[in-house]
């Protein structure tokens, strides 16, 4: 071991306070043996850094941070190479605000549409996540600190997430749910991997010798670090055996005494405790490289325009009768919908990002060469039917030749935690397209949601561009798909079925006690 030496110094007790975190996002410092302590920190599609008490949920606030297109949006790209760029973007940002770990890129597989985190996650087809990835770790990782893989493994649904059961038969496991993660070890050199809520075959992943010993370290040859999901340990004695080194958050020492009491009673040798200490050490000394010198303060306007070139590629294009786009200069446009107002780019929960500056449709739609003609919200953010909005929007589209309808999902359907229940679009929303389809004006449909939704509606638009959740640049990159500007290539990384009932899953989503 590397750190033999240092190790061999410390006290029991010294080191096994090292196996847990100090608090909510910082680990331990052990300042007799000059041991620094180390900030992890949320970070999918940007960096959230808390300024004040930190929680795992994003309630409190967090320091401005880039928000970059979801990973189900740049999974749509289909291009590895653009993802490790901005990646190493979101690495600047990481050193620029002293963050060790970043924890991401979420590679979960999307085993059914309503999982309520699959803006997180890439894709359905494990080779397309496993690339994403690995060029993820890889982008994050150039700038000298740790990416952090999620959630390892099988952790498909958010209810009851902390207890269920996921039964996977070996192949299954091996070919579909571990693929994404073993390319991102072997292509992506991943420094950290973090564990998730779920028991797997009967074991919580944690603490699972088969997972953990068998195919993580003995057949991938993962040499880095594990670290539990916040508040995921279960056993903590079976999971540093497992290999399951750091856990977090902090807890004041109280799993610490019991790894202590472990030792001193014989039920834990102390050379387990050794070798995950050694593992924590390399990860803190090597990314600890990145904070030598005073780190630079990232460039807001350079890392708005990555996010932008990011959203541009991964817009993806689902219809164009008539060659409705790209929008002239001649046609009246009237731009309908509360999406173009407050637009819709990024989930909720852990992975929320404050944002360094916004753009939306209606303050950026006058830089365009467009016959604008006007802006009606249309409808309540929230579901809410209300006749008075509709009938404003109406007025507005007679005057039309083009309507832009801003549709999709509000932030609390998409949100970790909770699953969603369906797959439809707000009621209220679809009620407006109704009315507006009796005009008989060319419709251009924008959707802005992080999972699929039912596009039954699709016979009565004209154009259908989505831009799933397209981050903080994401509404001048869709103008500039909607004027021609930007050729949309994005293409879809999930299947957007007709129906939920044709989900194979449909029967068995989500799991009560096993799934």
């Amino acid at each position: 071991m590397k750190h033999t030496a240092l190790i061999k110094k410390m006290s029991l007790e010294e080191k096994a306070s090292l196996m847990s975190g100090k608090d909510f996002f910082t680990t331990k410092a052990v300042d007799k043996h000059n041991i620094p302590s180390m900030l992890l920190s949320d970070g999918p599609h940007g960096i959230r850094k808390q300024a004040g008490e930190a929680d795992n949920v994003g309630l409190n606030p967090s320091l401005p941070a880039t928000c970059y297109p979801t990973s189900a949006t740049i999974a749509n790209s289909w291009n590895p190479e653009m993802g490790e760029e901005m990646a190493a973007f979101i690495g600047k940002e990481a050193v620029s605000l002293g963050v060790s770990v970043l924890l991401g890129p979420g590679t979960n597989i999307k085993r059914n549409p309503l999982c309520g985190r699959n803006f997180e996650y890439f894709s359905e087809d494990p080779f397309l996540a496993g690339k994403m990835a690995a060029a993820y770790t890889r982008g994050i990782q150039s700038q000298g600190i740790s990416a952090c893989l999620k959630h390892f493994a099988c952790n498909n649904q958010e209810y009851r997430r902390m207890v269920i059961d996921s039964i996977v038969d070996e192949r299954t496991l091996r070919e579909i749910y571990l693929t994404p993660f073993r390319m991102g070890i072997e292509e992506g050199d991943l420094k950290t991997i973090m564990t998730s809520y779920n028991m797997l075959n009967g074991t919580h992943t944690n603490e699972n010798q088969h997972l953990m010993k068998d195919i993580l370290r003995d057949e991938w040859k993962f040499n880095g670090l594990v670290v539990t999901d916040w508040g995921g340990s279960n056993d903590r004695i079976k999971g540093l055996i497992a290999g399951n080194s750091l856990e977090m958050p902090g807890n004041k020492g109280e799993t610490d005494e019991d790894i202590i009491q472990a030792i001193k009673n014989g039920e834990l040798d102390e050379k387990v405790l050794d070798e995950n200490v050694e593992r924590y050490l390399e990860l803190l000394f090597d990314t600890q490289k990145a904070f030598i010198k005073e780190p630079e303060k990232f460039d807001i306007e350079k890392h708005h325009a990555m996010a932008q070139k990011a959203a541009e590629e991964s817009i993806v294009l689902l219809k164009n009768k008539d060659k409705v786009l790209p929008l002239n200069n001649k046609d009246k446009v009237a731009i309908i919908g509360d999406f173009a107002q407050t637009p819709r780019y990024q989930g909720a929960g852990s992975s929320i990002v404050n944002p360094t500056k916004i753009d939306d449709t209606i303050s950026s739609v006058k830089e365009y060469d467009l016959n604008y003609v006007g802006f009606e919200p249309g409808y309540k953010r929230y579901g809410k039917s209300s006749r008075s909005l509709i009938k404003k929007a109406m007025k507005l589209a007679e005057n039309a030749d083009v309507l832009l309808l801003y549709l999709g999902l509000h932030e609390y359907s998409e949100v970790e935690g909770i699953d969603r229940t369906d797959i439809l679009l707000p009621k209220n929303q679809l009620e407006l397209l109704d009315e507006l389809v009796t005009l008989n004006k060319k419709i251009v449909v924008i959707l802005a949601c992080g999972s699929p939704v039912e596009i039954d509606f699709e016979t009565k638009v004209d154009a259908i561009v989505h831009s799933y959740l397209s981050g903080q640049a994401g509404a001048k990159a869709t103008l500039n798909v909607l004027t021609g500007k930007v050729n949309p290539s994005g293409k879809l990384a999930e299947t957007l079925m007709n129906s939920y009932q044709d989900t194979p899953t449909y029967n068995y989503f989500p799991g009560k006690e096993m799934t």
